[in-house]
């Protein structure tokens, strides 16, 4: 496997065409591997809800948490 310095080095022999387009291939990938660990993490939550380890909460209470972790940052 390439270290990071070694894969730079690659990349700057690159034209900057295949940079941009190395650049638009790596944030696809970036995405996607985002949306599986979104959704493994959905499957997981599902899956402890249905053996009794979370409990549902009203609809308020959970968009208050939503925006007080937004605000947090």
């Amino acid at each position: 496997m390439a270290t990071l310095e070694e894969a730079l080095i690659i990349v700057n022999q690159l034209s900057i065409e295949q940079r941009e387009m190395l650049l638009e291939i790596v944030k696809n990938q970036m995405i996607e591997a985002s949306r599986e660990e979104i959704a493994q993490e959905a499957k997981e939550a599902i899956a402890s809800f249905h053996r009794g380890e979370l409990q549902s909460q009203p609809i308020e209470n959970i968009i208050t948490e939503l925006q007080a972790t937004l605000t947090e940052d």
